[in-house]
């Protein structure tokens, strides 16, 4: 996949630039526990980059996901291809092509292990602020 995406014709920022501001909109909210997955040196993975999280509640989860969303929009003026679990808020995915993000309630988390199933990944913690 392209190091570049471009979603909108008119403008051009990098994926690195994409995961940062995804980073960022977490640590907006509190969310907890974040890694994000480098799926590039993987054969046939779904995509270049997991983002994964957590919220304490159902509230912070929608919540977290919504800055995300927001964020993306009007600074790279992007949107999700596609986006779920919003009405229970127990995992929420939003799609942007070249990366995936997972916003998970705690215990959603840990029955999905998803760390586990791509344990080849390279794998870049972030902290909490």
């Amino acid at each position: 996949m392209s190091q570049a995406v471009r979603l909108n014709q008119q403008t051009s920022w990098t994926q690195e630039e994409l995961n940062d501001i995804v980073i960022d909109a977490i640590q907006d909210i509190k969310g907890k526990h974040i890694v994000k997955l480098d799926l590039r040196r993987i054969e046939d993975a779904p995509t270049d980059f997991f983002i994964i999280c957590e919220g304490d509640s159902n509230t912070q989860v929608k919540a977290i996901a919504d800055n995300i969303s927001m964020r993306l929009k009007e600074e790279l003026g992007t949107f999700p291809s596609n986006v779920e679990g919003v009405g229970a808020s127990n995992w929420v995915c939003l799609d942007y092509f070249n990366t995936v993000i997972h916003v998970f309630y705690r215990e959603t988390r840990a029955f999905y292990e998803l760390e586990d199933l791509w344990g080849d990944a390279q794998f870049t913690e972030y902290e909490t602020l």
